[in-house]
């Protein structure tokens, strides 16, 4: 087959295949070029998810006709000076999106420069339909209509009107995020949306475009380093969330999805958050223009950097700094779910017949008496006491005012210690606790010295598969580091002969069980210091004191203070919460006294 030039008409839908994708990458365009415009507000309307139209009006420099007519030209843009397209700093650049979006939809611009007249062109598909004045305040309002409408192979890869809209919502919350000194409105089908004001600190206008409880949940990340600097908003571990769709990266102000940045996320929340949980995040990188290339897609979503090791090592150092300058913060507020399960019920009365019997173990129940005439109404049975305990206190109880997390008042379910702070009552989950008080500890072993090992008085035989013991086998030297000796004992079993001193007498066998399952399950995916967090903490789990441990009030406040000054002390390994706290003015309505 000979070679042939395709028309024009053909050009340019094959250039809008690659910048317009659905409506939500064309409203992308447009919205940044009203950014470059030097937009302060921005306001959005969608028709049935931007399928049937898209509009975004702001209040920037405008365009005149002249300037207009080259804007809707291919690879015609404002945006670059000169040729040196590695300084460029605007959001969009290639002076393809317009003619693009004009190519395959009715597309109507309206613009004015201040002090001049406002000027209107409208293209239908290719084809210049309308031109002429158009009244308007100062700037630009651009319309797209029925995209993909004379395109019948592309429109019916688009889905449904739910889905594209939710994917425009995701669009207009990074930009407004990444700018927030431009105010952004957004409507849907008449309907207002969004709506952010100009001026919001950082860290208020995520909160208000995510969730407004990651405002009591979060941290500021702030570091330079090499003329890069990286800020943004983390959620504290115990805030999270199902999927990842709340990681918003930005790079210079341009909304990214970069392979690199999201596994340096998930580097700096290791042993924090279960595998199936991810943080609310977003992350700013201002980074030189010769530093970072973002000319390799061309709907500008990806970036290739220089130094990608700086960027990596940035993102996790700044986010653990952040989080371990929290120490044992954890989600400031107890879920409202599990507030609202606490009703006030009728008390029943104690009932005639029947005498209250104190037990040593400090529960009551009602010991039925003789017959009477109430019948069967009477309690024919014991109440079983309270699963609490508590213990004479030798000295006077310390007061609570002094310590974050207060003092032990008692033990409920042999699981969760009850302490009492001068601000509300606090909840421990002692397993959840001592988990992390025994990876931290073992984490400063290995920066020292190692973990010391405890050798078995009888070596213990551990039978697995094959496979399992291969895996266990190949890590041996890692392992023997944390203080767990291990060797190979057939094709079948591996022979254990010490443990981590640390852990006591923790279950060897399922230890190494677990050892071998983490390592089937994520090996292969993680780094050597990812795998070596992943040893430590699946090691920390077993050592940890166990639900269902009576514990003394002076292990209980020894637990307490130690949380207070070990880092990241507020979640267990795996995102869950080692304590909460019910406020007086949260118990204060239990009772109906606000």
């Amino acid at each position: 087959m000979s070679i042939r030039r395709l028309p024009e008409h053909l050009v340019n839908r094959i250039a809008a295949g690659e910048v317009v994708e659905r409506p939500a990458s064309a409203l992308k365009e447009i919205v940044e070029n009203a950014l470059d415009a030097g937009a302060t507000r921005i306001a959005i309307r969608l028709s049935n998810g931007g399928l049937d139209r898209i509009e975004v009006s702001d209040d920037g420099c405008g365009m005149d006709s002249v300037d207009m007519a080259l804007a809707l030209e291919r690879h015609a843009t404002s945006k670059m000076p000169d040729d040196a397209i590695e300084n460029v700093a605007t959001l969009g650049f290639r002076g393809e999106a317009l003619p693009s979006i004009a190519s395959v939809a009715r597309l109507s611009i309206d613009s004015r420069v201040a002090g001049t007249d406002g000027w209107n062109r409208t293209i239908d598909n290719g084809q210049l339909v309308a031109e002429g004045p158009a009244a308007l305040p100062p700037g630009t309002r651009v319309t797209v209509e029925q995209l993909f409408g004379k395109v019948p192979a592309r429109r019916k890869f688009l889905r449904s009107p739910k889905s594209e809209y939710a994917a425009c919502l995701d669009i207009v919350r990074r930009l407004a995020m990444a700018h927030p000194a431009v105010a952004f409105s957004l409507e849907h089908d008449g309907r207002r949306v969004l709506g952010v004001q100009a001026g919001e600190a950082r860290e208020e206008r995520v909160a208000a475009l995510t969730d407004r409880a990651l405002a009591d949940n979060h941290v500021i990340i702030s570091l330079e380093r090499e003329g890069v600097r990286l800020s943004g908003v983390a959620s504290i571990p115990t805030y999270n969330r199902g999927v990842g769709d709340h990681q918003y990266l930005f790079v210079n102000g341009r909304p990214v999805r970069d392979r690199l940045l999201i596994g340096a996320l998930r580097g700096a929340y290791a042993d924090m958050l279960a595998r199936d949980r991810h943080p609310v995040v977003a992350l700013f990188l201002d980074v030189p223009p010769l530093e970072v290339d973002v000319n390799v897609h061309p709907a500008k979503t990806e970036v290739r950097f220089r130094d990608p090791t700086l960027i990596r090592g940035m993102i996790v150092s700044g986010l653990r700094r952040a989080l371990d300058a929290e120490g044992f913060r954890a989600v400031q507020h107890a879920d409202p779910a599990a507030l609202s399960a606490w009703r006030a019920e009728p008390v029943s009365p104690t009932p005639i017949g029947a005498m209250p019997i104190f037990e040593a173990a400090g529960g009551m129940s009602y010991q039925p008496l003789a017959q009477s005439s109430f019948g069967d109404r009477r309690p024919s049975f014991i109440t079983p006491p309270p699963q609490a305990r508590a213990e004479p206190a030798a000295a006077p109880a310390p007061e609570g005012q002094s310590y974050p997390l207060g003092v032990a008042r008692g033990q409920v379910a042999r699981t969760y210690i009850v302490a009492e702070a001068e601000d509300g009552l606090v909840i421990v989950d002692q397993h959840a606790a001592h988990e992390r008080l025994t990876l931290e500890r073992m984490r400063r072993a290995m920066e020292g010295q190692g973990v010391a090992s405890q050798a078995l008085l009888l070596p213990e035989v551990v039978e697995l598969e094959e496979t399992a013991c291969d895996r266990l086998e190949a890590r041996v030297a890692e392992l023997r580091d944390f203080g767990l000796d291990l060797e190979r004992f057939g094709p079948s079993a591996m022979l254990v002969r010490a443990v981590p001193a640390m852990l006591g007498q923790s279950d060897v066998q399922g230890l190494v069980t677990d050892l071998a399952d983490d390592l089937a399950a994520y090996d292969s995916a993680l780094s050597l210091k990812e795998r070596l967090d992943l040893v430590a903490a699946t090691m920390a789990c077993h050592g940890s004191v166990r639900a269902g441990r009576v514990l003394s009030v002076a292990e209980m406040n020894a637990l307490l203070r130690e949380m207070e000054v070990t880092p990241r002390s507020g979640q267990c390994n795996h995102g869950r919460p080692t304590w909460v706290k019910l406020g007086h003015g949260d118990i204060e309505k239990l009772f109906g006294r606000k």
